[in-house]
């Protein structure tokens, strides 16, 4: 099979992979600004650009450079590429039961000497 053909047997599932993607960071994108309270006014003045243009977004009309991706990640205190997970994306991130019971014990640590420290004050 020549590299044509292997590439045309994919683009429907390539297509379906990128509309699945750009519902996703549509969802996360609202989820996001309106966790942190911005309106698109506020996040497009954030991000240096229209409010229409944060709608035409959000509506799917449009998509984002991978730089406005940036931008809005950034206004949104948010890591870029978690704009793209799913929720069932962050349930499959699977830590290791040492490495879970070692951040246990610190954490557990680490709100004791929080907790000393403050009746000794």
């Amino acid at each position: 099979m020549r590299y044509k053909d292997i590439v045309k047997s994919f683009n429907m599932p390539i297509a379906y992979y990128c509309m699945e993607l750009r519902a996703t960071f549509i969802t996360n994108l609202k989820k996001y600004r309106k966790s942190n309270k911005l309106s698109q006014m506020k996040l497009a003045e954030m991000c240096n650009t229209s409010t229409s243009y944060i709608g035409e977004i959000e509506i799917g009309k449009k998509f984002p450079s991978v730089e406005m991706i940036q931008r809005i990640a950034s206004a949104l205190d948010v890591a870029p590429y978690k704009l793209f997970m799913t929720e069932e994306d962050f349930n499959k991130v699977e830590v290791p039961s040492e490495l879970k019971k070692s951040l246990i014990e610190n954490l557990q640590k680490t709100v004791a000497e929080i907790v000393e420290h403050d009746l000794s004050n």
